[in-house]
């Protein structure tokens, strides 16, 4: 019984602390360890969320209390962060062709927020690429138009690119093949910075 009554205690403690403290309400959609979906209901001692796959879960309020929950109805924007790979035999003008046409379809572009303006860099020299990185901020925080204004955002580089000829850098594979049917271990020599590197790729059935 004094379990019980401990348990029940720290349930109706988790409650109050709920209801006072407000880190959420009914039509929140927050993300909780491995749950993301909309409030549906606070009761006594369980809190029902609606995920966004369709089921809905009861979740212990003490739980809630005890845990960060992250509320993604109150986020002020939208921010996405992405990236761009253009071929490593790409001229210098083209490489500033292409940093020009992402700061100018961001320049002021929809669901700017002023406190947040569009950032693009011609970041890194990676070993297959350039790339280009860029990141802004959209508000309202709508996820859907977001997402629609994203996929604008997406074509109209794409158009541009396509029009300059600048292109975009695909993943880089390399396929050796054996000249005999003989079963067997293939060389590989390969010549880094002056010395000379052996690799055995044996018994691959796809000859890579």
């Amino acid at each position: 019984m004094a379990l019980s009554a401990q348990n029940t205690l720290k349930t109706l403690f988790g409650t109050l602390m709920i209801l006072s403290d407000k880190p959420f309400r009914v039509g929140d959609r927050i993300i909780f360890k491995q749950y993301d979906g909309v409030v549906e209901d606070i009761g006594i001692r369980l809190t029902s969320i609606r995920l966004l796959s369709g089921p809905q879960v009861t979740i212990p309020n003490d739980q809630l209390a005890e845990n960060d929950i992250q509320n993604v109805s109150r986020r002020p924007y939208i921010r996405r962060v992405g990236e761009i790979h253009i071929p490593l035999d790409t001229p210098c003008e083209k490489m500033e062709q292409a940093v020009a046409i992402i700061r100018d379809e961001l320049q002021d572009h929809e669901g700017l927020d002023p406190n947040h303006p569009p950032r693009v860099f011609f970041g890194e020299f990676t070993p297959g690429a350039f790339s280009i990185q860029f990141t802004y901020w959209y508000t309202p925080p709508d996820r859907w138009k977001s997402k629609e204004f994203s996929e604008k955002l997406n074509f109209e580089i794409f158009r541009k690119f396509e029009a300059l000829g600048i292109q975009f850098s695909l993943p880089l594979r390399h396929s050796f093949w054996k000249q005999d049917d003989q079963q067997g271990p293939l060389d590989v020599n390969l010549l880094r910075d002056g010395a000379q590197q052996t690799a055995e790729n044996t018994n691959d059935s796809d000859g890579r």
